[in-house]
């Protein structure tokens, strides 16, 4: 049996070592890291006693367990103490990695009673007269809540919102990097629907923008759906719909390397959750012939009887022939393997009973239901959602342009309009000469995407009436304080 590759996560170690000074120690020492799996990067003298020395020793390791030995081998040798052990992970997260700077600087009292009082009560009263001038005169205009429960964080589960919040924080920065847009991580120590909701709308008036994510399914299309209807600026839970959005920009372009519109294609989606849900219905809006679902326990189809609302959508708008059975079963002959779902459940051989030239999106992370050298003899397009394989799957192609192209146009919502004008402008960044089976979705550093994006879906919400401004060609605002 084939052994499932985990990716490497390369670390950099400091050790704080103290230890003998005398002929042939550090010898000793850097032999030690050496044959422990360690590559000493650099040493940095810190103090130095009669008979002793204290040294900063950087490490390159290959994985947190290699760390482990190095730690160990180090400790193991004769007077030798290791007095601390931090990593570059660890580091980057001391203190946080977001901060708010002000965009004024204070060296006066005139600058002074300019941001505060009592300069700053006209414009205070100019925007309660005017509410809509809040979009122009404070962070509102610019500024995404990031919202979780910590329910469903990355792979790692129901770990809190405590634990949840340096992932938040990382999305924050993302946002900021890739689209200039100020956001904040806000976790919730609640898994009730009803708090949940209550509490972003009434923090909502800060936000021009609420991003949720990594909240369970099925409660986080309650918290989404309710916030929308009661919100007039954009929602959006990210691991459904940015996920969605770039899969199917991936499939455009898949598609054309293989010949075959998507009006033409059969797909199946593994894994029923949030992102396949989001997936499945992205794909029938962009007119994919049929989608069929499938889980655990089998194909969702019009025979059996389902619990699940958003089951019973899918089971009655999907599988058009009603197949039924396991994944083996009905993949046979269709032309679209998506898998959202769990590590190995895909066989080479069930992708040998597919259509003509299949396509294989093993999105599971870390570890795919697919390797993709094990899907290469049978399949004419792979990607994954790991960044070490060809296609990489990232819904940062989507989101920072999607909040970009909304806070531009003070969009009101989100539309399916505006998701498939993303998902086709992140496509049409791989150009026809460009576009090959290990080339069908941009690269998360090409620039080029968040302002395609952000155009598309401005345009788009501008067409379809969700848009309370209207764009000058080069996104000028009026700052007007008139009250």
């Amino acid at each position: 049996m084939a052994m499932i590759a985990q990716p490497a996560i390369s670390l950099t170690l400091i050790l704080r070592i103290e230890m003998p000074n005398e002929p042939g120690a550090f010898g000793v020492l850097a032999n030690a890291i050496g044959d422990a799996g360690g590559t000493i990067g650099a040493v940095d003298m810190h103090s130095v006693a009669k008979g002793r020395v204290i040294r900063d020793v950087t490490i390159g390791v290959a994985s947190e367990s290699v760390a482990h030995d190095v730690r160990r081998a180090v400790e193991a040798i004769d007077g030798a103490r290791v007095i601390f052990m931090n990593d570059s992970t660890f580091l980057a997260h001391v203190g946080g990695k977001i901060r708010v700077d002000p965009k004024v600087a204070i060296k006066n009292r005139q600058d002074l009673s300019t941001v505060y009082t009592p300069g700053v009560a006209r414009v205070s009263m100019a925007i309660a007269a005017d509410p809509s001038k809040a979009f122009q005169l404070t962070v509102k205009r610019n500024t995404v809540a990031v919202v979780t429960d910590g329910s469903a964080v990355l792979g790692l589960g129901d770990i809190g919102p405590l634990g949840a919040l340096p992932v938040m924080e990382g999305k924050a920065m993302l946002f900021k990097q890739f689209a200039d847009i100020d956001a904040f991580p806000i976790c919730l120590d609640t898994k009730d629907v009803d708090e949940i909701v209550e509490t972003v709308v009434r923090i909502s008036p800060v936000f021009g923008g609420i991003n949720l994510e990594d909240i369970s399914a099925p409660r986080c299309f309650e918290v989404e759906d309710r916030l929308i209807e009661t919100l007039d600026i954009p929602v959006m839970h990210d691991d459904q719909h940015g996920t969605a959005v770039v899969i199917l920009a991936a499939l455009i372009n898949a598609a054309r390397v293989v010949g075959k519109p998507l009006q033409d294609l059969q797909a199946v989606v593994s894994g029923s959750g949030a992102a396949g849900t989001a997936t499945i219905k992205m794909l029938l809006g962009a007119g994919v012939r049929d989608v069929i679902p499938v889980d655990r326990a089998g194909a969702l189809n019009r025979t059996d009887r389902y619990e699940n609302p958003h089951w019973r959508w899918l089971a009655q708008n999907c599988n058009r022939e009603n197949r039924r059975g396991l994944l083996s079963d009905v993949l046979e002959g269709v032309d679209v393997f998506i898998g959202v779902s769990a590590p190995g459940i895909l066989k080479p051989e069930y992708i040998a009973r597919m259509a003509r030239d299949p396509i294989v999106f093993a999105m599971a992370n870390p570890t795919p239901e697919i390797m993709p050298e094990m899907a290469a003899p049978y399949a004419a397009v792979i990607a994954t959602g790991r960044s070490d394989f060809p296609n990489q799957v990232n819904n940062l192609l989507a989101f920072p342009g999607i909040f970009r192209g909304a806070l531009d146009v003070r969009a009101r919502r989100i539309t399916e309009g505006m998701k498939l004008a993303a998902a086709y402008a992140i496509a049409e960044i791989v150009t026809e000469n460009e576009r090959s089976a290990e080339y069908v979705i941009p690269s998360v550093f090409d620039t080029r995407v968040v302002d395609a994006v952000a155009k598309a879906v401005a345009a788009k919400a501008v067409e379809e009436g969700v848009a309370r401004r209207i764009p000058t060609k080069d996104q000028t605002e009026d700052y007007s304080a008139t009250p």
